[in-house]
């Protein structure tokens, strides 16, 4: 199993490790412990280095954390390697994401829509809700009360609980599909202090202020109950 660093600390950029698995045929590694998130929940994988070797692509399999590798050869099991995530991209992600729960926060406690799908990458996402009308006056409306909680500088809180502690949570799981399965005992929630709480595996910052201005740059109908907003941060 690898332990995830970036669970408790989505701000760790560098980090020492030892390999515990090598697959030379894919040209992947798997470690003792990692900070790259591995991808889910709509946040695409983090990239960066491993001592000499790029990182191109991380993905969480059976517990262990796999990191795609670009250079000659592969480091050896046992061997300690220094790594280092792309900040930049990674912390753009960490904005994305966080202003992408706000909107979720905003709809769900003020006009009390699930969310059925969502994606993003470094500087812009969308998301997809169970509304059966949406237009333009709305939108600008959601745009508004969105910016009012970046201004409102709320901390943002992550907490690992057993299951059936988090399970007691009321709404915890937003999504119109329960994505956690019955083997998943540990569940980590990410609270934003004042407007939202629900449960995510994602990276995030530490206060909505570090977020930016978020601008809605398009919203279409994916359904006579499914409406997509787009967003960007700035």
């Amino acid at each position: 199993m690898t332990e995830l660093l970036y669970q408790t600390d989505s701000y760790l950029r560098e980090f020492d490790a030892v390999v515990t698995a090598v697959d030379e045929e894919q040209g992947r590694v798997a470690l003792d412990r990692t900070a790259f998130y591995p991808g889910g929940g709509g946040q695409p994988h983090d990239t960066g280095r491993l001592d000499g070797w790029r990182v191109r692509k991380v993905k969480r399999e059976s517990g262990k954390v796999w990191h795609w590798l670009e250079g000659e050869g592969l480091p050896s099991v046992g061997q300690t390697v220094h790594a280092a995530l792309d900040w930049e991209r990674r912390y753009a992600l960490m904005r994305t994401h966080t202003a992408l729960h706000i909107l979720c926060g905003v709809v769900w406690r003020d006009y009390g829509a699930q969310v059925t799908g969502g994606n993003m990458e470094p500087g812009k996402g969308r998301m997809d809700f169970e509304f059966a009308n949406l237009r333009k006056d709305l939108v600008s409306e959601i745009e508004a009360k969105c910016n009012a909680e970046v201004a409102a500088a709320r901390e943002v809180r992550v907490k690992i609980l057993p299951r059936e502690e988090a399970f007691q949570i009321p709404d915890l799981i937003r999504t119109k599909i329960n994505l956690l399965p019955p083997a998943i005992q540990q569940v980590r929630t990410v609270e934003i202090v004042g407007l939202d709480l629900q449960a995510d595996g994602g990276t995030h910052v530490a206060n909505t202020s570090e977020v930016g201005r978020i601008r809605v740059t398009n919203y279409k109908s994916k359904g006579a109950i499914n409406k997509r907003i787009y967003i960007q941060v700035e």
